[in-house]
């Protein structure tokens, strides 16, 4: 079902149908600042099974994780970075993705993450208002593996069809350069890629941040 949310009652109740879906283990597919995503309950297994078979991805790529409150980030690991914390409290809500040791006390199954995972905190309301309702999800690119990341719901369903629950739509992805992504699992925080994001602005919050892989 495909949810108009330029629509206030229609965008209520898509987000209402979004909820109830991904608590019921289904997938979404909902916009963020970047390009639209879809997404699953990060603490339900057959969830996240049933999004790498929708994407046709496997356990070798675990999905980032979506989260609706920069505090929600201190309950995934067992101990924040300074810079982590740094970083997220300048530049979440918004295009940064930060790679962090998750707690080993979390009962998930993303894939194999090696004991880290992608974070982010999207500037998108409707993205929001889902995340706070339903907790941390499991969120990546909706679209098929490598076929072209969608701008819109109505892309992306021609892409993953009666695999997705819930579509909402909230017109064309404003900025679909994807989100700037920061290691700071190492003695020094790495950028792993570079996104909406510059360095320059990174290198203001922590200036000892370095480019490319170890």
């Amino acid at each position: 079902m495909l949810y108009d949310c330029a629509a206030v009652a229609d965008r209520d109740r898509g987000i209402a149908a979004a909820v109830e879906a991904a608590k019921s283990g289904e997938l979404v597919v909902m916009p963020t600042d970047t390009v639209y995503g879809v997404g699953a309950d990060a603490f339900t297994p057959h969830a996240i099974t049933q999004l790498h078979h929708a994407r046709g991805s496997d356990r070798r790529v675990p999905p980032p994780v979506l989260v609706g409150s920069r505090h929600t980030l201190d309950g995934l690991v067992y101990s924040l970075p300074k810079a982590a914390r740094d970083l997220a409290d300048a530049f979440w809500p918004g295009a940064l993705t930060i790679i962090v040791e998750h707690s080993p006390s979390l009962q998930w199954d993303l894939g194999d993450t090696g004991g880290v995972i992608a974070v982010r905190m999207p500037l998108h309301p409707v993205a929001l208002e889902v995340l706070r309702e339903v907790g941390p999800m499991a969120v990546t690119t909706a679209n098929k593996f490598g076929s072209p990341s969608p701008l819109t719901a109505e892309e992306a369903r021609d892409q993953l069809e009666y695999s997705v629950r819930v579509y909402l739509e909230a017109g064309p992805a404003v900025d679909p350069w994807p989100s700037t992504v920061v290691d700071v699992t190492g003695d020094v925080p790495r950028v792993l890629r570079t996104g909406s994001i510059p360095v320059e602005k990174l290198r203001d919050v922590v200036p000892e941040i370095v480019e490319g892989q170890a």
